[in-house]
C-alpha cells in the first residue's frame, strides 16, 4: 500500500516539478523511477529496490504477468487520446512539410535507425527495426514544454507541434507492426503463416476499433448514454475494443485503440472536448504511475548493457545525423530558411509512448527469448532521456545561435472575436502583422476564420492557452471584449507570457470619460468603451488612415475624433509600415513625425 501510494505522490510532484520548470514530465519521472529502483540498489541496506515491480514472480507491486497488463491497459488508454487529436483536416491543413516530416521522416528515421543498432550493436534485423521504429515518434508532451518559452517564429512552432502530434500514433503503429511481424514470424519472417497472422492483426484491429468507434458515436448523439457516464462508459469502451480485438488477434488491440480515437476524433461529436479533458487527466495520472514503475523496473545489469562508447555512437548517428538528415529532405522546396531547418533538425525529444511500449515489447521479447531484445528498453529509455536532456537545455541557445529567436514578439493577441475585432485584426493582418483572435463564442471564431484570420476557440479561465505554442511570437495584448472583467482578467494572467511589449484592455462603463479612473493599460481612448466600438463598427465597418503633417496636426485630429462620435484612433503608423497602438493614458505624448499615418475606425474625416 505503502509503494502504491508513494508511487502517485511522487509521479504528482514529478509532474508539478515539470510545470514549475517548465520541462517535459517524462523528465522527473523516469529520473524518480531510477532513484526508487536500480540506483537504490546501491544504497539500501539489503541491496534491494525500494520500489520493485517484478514481471515474473509471487512478490512485488505486480506479481506475475500484472505489471504487463497493467502497462498494457495504460498504454491502450495514451494511445486512444492520441487517437482523437489525429484529424484528417489538420493532415490537409499542416502543409507539405509536416506531411513529408511524418512519411519521408519516418521512413529516414525507421531504415536509418535500423541499420545503425545493426551495425552498432550487432543486433539482428529484426530487433534492430523494431527499436527503429519505437524511436520515430516524439510527441507533443515532450516538445511542447521545450517550445513553450523560446519565442520562434510561427511556421517554426507549428511544423514542430504538430509534427508531434501526427506523428505519434503513427511511430506507435510502425512499432506494433514490427512487433508483430517478429512475433509471428518466429525467426522466419516472411513465411506464408506470418504473412496470415500479421493480416489478421491488420484486419482485426481496424475493424474493431472502426466498428465499436461507430457503436459509441451513435450511443453518444442518441443520448442512450447518460452524460454522468459519459467519461466512464468511454473508458470502459476503449479497455473492452483492446481486449476483445487482442483475443481475436493477439497484441492487434493497440491498432484498434489507435483506429477507434482517429474515427472518433474526425466525428462531430458533441462532447468530444469533454471527452478529450478526461481522457487527457486520466493519462497524466497513467503516465505518472507508468514511467515510474518502467523506470523502476530496469536492473543494473541492464543499464551495464549500454555503458560503453557504442551508445554514444548510436546517440550521435539517430540525432547528429539521421535526424537532421530526415529534416533536410523534408523540407525540400518549401519556404523554410536554411537556419530554419537547422533549428527543426536539432530539436525531436523522443516520448512517452516510445518509452513504455518499449517496456512493454522489450519484456516480452525476453521472455520469448529474442536475441538481442534485453537492449530494447536500455536503449529506447536512454535515447529518450539523452534527446529530453539535450533539447531541453540547449533548444533556446541553439535558437539564438542559428538565429531562429525572435529578440522582439510582434505578434498580436486579441481576446474576444466580435465584429470590431474582427475588423481590426484584418487592418492588422494586411499591414503583416501576425494575429490570432481568441473567443470561447464558436460562431465568432467561424466569421473570423472564414475571413482568413487566424482565430481559435477558447476559454481564457482554462490553462489550455499557456501551452500552445504557437502563440509563442505574441508581444502585444488586446482585450476586446465585451466583459469588463474578462478584458481584466485576461490582462492580469496573460500580460507576462502574450504582453511583454505591451498589454491593453477596453475602458469599462464605470471607467468612460472619468479621468481619475483611468487604468494604465487603457486602450485606444477613454470615451471609447465596448458598446462604442460596436457602434461604429456598425454604422462605418472600416478603418481609415490619414498622413500626420506635425505633432500639432496630430493633436487636432486626436481632438477631432472626440468630437466625431462615429470615430475612433487606433494605431499610430510609422514611415516604415509599423504600427504603434494608442492607449488612453498617453495618446497625447506619442511622439509624432510627418509622414506619419492616424489609424481610426469609422466615418472618414
Amino acid at each position: 500500500m505503502v509503494e502504491l501510494a508513494g508511487i502517485v505522490i511522487l509521479g504528482i510532484i514529478a509532474q508539478w516539478v515539470a510545470w514549475r520548470l517548465k520541462l517535459p514530465a517524462i523528465l522527473p519521472l523516469i529520473l524518480i523511477g531510477l532513484l526508487v529502483g536500480p540506483v537504490s540498489t546501491l544504497y539500501t541496506e539489503d541491496g534491494l529496490k525500494l520500489i520493485e515491480p517484478i514481471w515474473n514472480g509471487t512478490k512485488g507491486l505486480f506479481p506475475g504477468e500484472g505489471l504487463y497488463y497493467f502497462v498494457s491497459l495504460a498504454i491502450s488508454i495514451i494511445l486512444f487520446e492520441g487517437g482523437l487529436t489525429l484529424k484528417s483536416s489538420e493532415i490537409k491543413n499542416v502543409g507539405p512539410v509536416i506531411t513529408k516530416l511524418i512519411t519521408l521522416g519516418s521512413v529516414v528515421t525507421f531504415f536509418g535507425a535500423g541499420l545503425a543498432a545493426h551495425y552498432i550493436f550487432n543486433l539482428s534485423w529484426q530487433v534492430s527495426f523494431l527499436f527503429s521504429g519505437l524511436i520515430i515518434v516524439t510527441g507533443p508532451t515532450v516538445i511542447t514544454p521545450i517550445l513553450r518559452n523560446i519565442p520562434l517564429k510561427k511556421d517554426v512552432s507549428a511544423v514542430l507541434k504538430w509534427e508531434g502530434i501526427l506523428i505519434d500514433p503513427i511511430g506507435a503503429l510502425v512499432a506494433v507492426l514490427v512487433y508483430e511481424f517478429i512475433v509471428v514470424g518466429e525467426g522466419q519472417a516472411f513465411t506464408q503463416t506470418a504473412l496470415i497472422e500479421f493480416g489478421k492483426i491488420l484486419l482485426f484491429g481496424a475493424t474493431f476499433g472502426f466498428t465499436f468507434a461507430h457503436g459509441l458515436i451513435v450511443s453518444i448523439k442518441q443520448k442512450f448514454i447518460p452524460h454522468y457516464l459519459l467519461n466512464v462508459v468511454s473508458l470502459s469502451t476503449v479497455l473492452l475494443v483492446f481486449v476483445v480485438s487482442d483475443i481475436f488477434a493477439h497484441e492487434s488491440g493497440l491498432l484498434a485503440v489507435v483506429v477507434m480515437g482517429m474515427v472518433i476524433g474526425n466525428n462531430n461529436l458533441p462532447n468530444l472536448k469533454e471527452l478529450l479533458y478526461f481522457k487527457e487527466s486520466l493519462s497524466v495520472i497513467l503516465i505518472s504511475i507508468l514511467f515510474i514503475l518502467l523506470a523502476a523496473n530496469i536492473n543494473i545489469s541492464d543499464m551495464e548493457l549500454i555503458l560503453n562508447w557504442k551508445t554514444l555512437a548510436l546517440f550521435a548517428v539517430i540525432v547528429f545525423v539521421i535526424r537532421p538528415i530526415g529534416v533536410f529532405l523534408s523540407t525540400q522546396g518549401s519556404n523554410l530558411k536554411m537556419n530554419e531547418k537547422l533549428f527543426i533538425g536539432w530539436v525531436g525529444p523522443r516520448g512517452i509512448v516510445a518509452a513504455g511500449i518499449a517496456s512493454l515489447f522489450g519484456s516480452k521479447l525476453i521472455a520469448r527469448g529474442e536475441p538481442g531484445a534485453e537492449y530494447i528498453t536500455p536503449l529506447v529509455f536512454m535515447i529518450v532521456l539523452g534527446t529530453v536532456l539535450l533539447n531541453a537545455t540547449t533548444a533556446r541557445l541553439f535558437a539564438k545561435l542559428v538565429g531562429v529567436f525572435l529578440i522582439k514578439s510582434e505578434g498580436i493577441l486579441i481576446i474576444g472575436a466580435s465584429k470590431v475585432s474582427r475588423l481590426i485584426g484584418q487592418y492588422l493582418a494586411k499591414n503583416n502583422r501576425h494575429v490570432v483572435l481568441i473567443d470561447n463564442n464558436q460562431t465568432n471564431v467561424d466569421k473570423a476564420t472564414k475571413l482568413g484570420l487566424e482565430a481559435i476557440e477558447a476559454n481564457i479561465f482554462s490553462d489550455t492557452l499557456e501551452d500552445n505554442i504557437e502563440l509563442n511570437d505574441m508581444g502585444y495584448l488586446m482585450a476586446l471584449t465585451g466583459n469588463s472583467d474578462i478584458n481584466k482578467f485576461a490582462i492580469n494572467k496573460f500580460q507576462k507570457q502574450f504582453g511583454e511589449n505591451g498589454a491593453f484592455r477596453l475602458v469599462s462603463s464605470d471607467e468612460m470619460n472619468k479621468p481619475e479612473n483611468n487604468p494604465k493599460e487603457g486602450l485606444f481612448s477613454l470615451s471609447d468603451d465596448f458598446i462604442k466600438l460596436t457602434e461604429v463598427a456598425r454604422e462605418f465597418p472600416t478603418i481609415n488612415e490619414i498622413e500626420i503633417t506635425s505633432p500639432e496636426h496630430y493633436s487636432e485630429l486626436l481632438e477631432l475624433t472626440r468630437k466625431e462620435i462615429f470615430t475612433i484612433p487606433l494605431f499610430i503608423k510609422g514611415i516604415k509600415g509599423n504600427l504603434e497602438i494608442i492607449s488612453s493614458i498617453d495618446a497625447e505624448t506619442k511622439t509624432i513625425a510627418k509622414g506619419f499615418k492616424l489609424v481610426y475606425l469609422g466615418k472618414s474625416l
